[in-house]
């Protein structure tokens, strides 16, 4: 299987100066164009046997300190980062023929931030939360109606945030904008920071 691409292009003279600015562009391409979840990317981490790790989650707030996750502190994911606290996120629009790589040091959002997220969440996902013990091996999905229901009687309408759960923030130091072009000349623009400074360079496909 094999895809022509000629979606469009970038270059020097068009993209941003900053990759914040350039994602802000993008992102909002990708919401213009009614894409199915812009918002979700994949995560990667590692785990202390060195093995790498992706799962698919939502990004929920971007700006200048970061791009912001939420998650169980106790899933794969969350004991994965509590042991080497560095990760790589994955945008990709397929539609647009565009991938967006960050990489950076994550850190816990503050409690502030966590219960102000959950607060706005449906109240099933905010039960949801309390039911799941995410990543751990469960018999069947019984057990998770069975956690959810618990929760609702215990917790009615106004169920507090689980100390397990909250946001992750990635803190980026390298930043790439991928956009495919045709025979395979791929352009991609690189950010990295350097002494405080973003300097951006192209990079070979």
């Amino acid at each position: 299987m094999r895809k022509h691409y000629d979606h469009d292009e970038l270059d020097e003279s068009g993209a941003a100066s900053q990759p914040l600015q350039q994602f802000e562009r993008w992102f909002a391409d990708a919401i213009r164009a009614d894409l199915p979840e812009p918002n979700a990317m994949t995560v990667a981490t590692v785990g202390p046997d060195g093995r790498p790790s992706t799962r698919v989650v939502l990004v929920k707030d971007v700006d200048a300190r970061g791009l912001v996750f939420y998650t169980n502190y106790n899933s794969r994911k969350g004991r994965e980062l509590a042991g080497n606290p560095y990760a790589a996120v994955q945008f990709h629009w397929v539609e647009q023929e565009r991938v967006v790589r960050v990489e950076g040091r994550v850190e816990k959002v503050s409690a502030a931030e966590s219960d102000a997220y959950y607060a706005v969440r449906p109240l099933d996902s905010r039960i949801g939360a309390w039911a799941s013990p995410q990543s751990e091996v469960i018999s069947s999905r019984a057990v998770l109606l069975a956690n959810a229901a618990k929760a609702g009687v215990r917790f009615g309408p106004n169920p507090p945030r689980p100390d397990h759960w909250g946001g992750y923030r990635l803190v980026p130091d390298s930043w790439e904008f991928w956009q495919g072009r045709r025979s395979r000349l791929h352009d991609r623009l690189r950010y990295r920071l350097v002494g405080g400074t973003w300097v951006r360079e192209r990079l070979a496909p």
